[in-house]
């Protein structure tokens, strides 16, 4: 299969947010993916799907960004249902590794046999637009949201904290080395 240039597809199917990833999920789409899951989520909407058909891989920026969202809907007010919530559909075998290996399955409705989501599969291929929360983004912002991805991957489990650990402390020292030194007042001569 010819995978096309990474980009991400949305929309409303019935009372479900689709989102499709087209080519990898990485640190360079998460952020136009998490505001778009907190765009839907502000309005109320309960049901999201994340469609990995045409995603061959994702890294772990984009995988702390479907952690985030996935917490972010189980501590919605009344907890989602069990037809609620945040689900991934059509993983392929490495996705499918990922997300168990982190412990995203515990989280998401991790969908490996085609159940969930029956009749809005059909429609999502013809109802799916170009996602349009793209945002200006400085370096600065990609770096706190990468650190924020994978801070909130790391707090699900404790092997996941140690696997990131250097991560997090780079990415903080990164923030920290080039933040604008906060300026002392000059002594005021006697």
């Amino acid at each position: 299969m010819n995978i096309p240039a990474s980009r991400i597809l949305v929309g409303m199917i019935g009372r479900v947010f689709w989102m499709r990833v087209e080519g990898k999920g990485t640190f360079q789409n998460s952020l136009q993916a998490k505001s778009a899951f907190q765009g839907v989520m502000a309005r109320g909407v309960r049901s999201l799907v994340v469609d990995l058909d045409r995603c061959p891989m994702m890294d772990s920026t984009f995988l702390g960004m479907l952690t985030g969202a996935a917490l972010s809907m189980k501590t919605t007010t009344p907890p989602p249902s069990d037809s609620e919530g945040l689900s991934v559909v059509n993983a392929n075998q490495r996705n499918v590794q990922l997300l168990t290996s982190l412990g995203l399955h515990n989280i998401l409705n991790l969908d490996t046999e085609g159940k969930l989501w029956v009749a809005e599969r059909e429609r999502a291929c013809a109802a799916l637009q170009q996602c349009a929360e793209a945002q200006p983004c400085t370096k600065e912002l990609q770096t706190l949201h990468i650190l924020d991805s994978h801070k909130t991957l790391s707090g699900i489990n404790a092997e996941n904290e140690i696997r990131f650990q250097d991560v997090i402390e780079f990415l903080e020292k990164e923030l920290q080395a080039h933040s604008v030194p906060v300026a002392h007042p000059a002594p005021v001569p006697a």
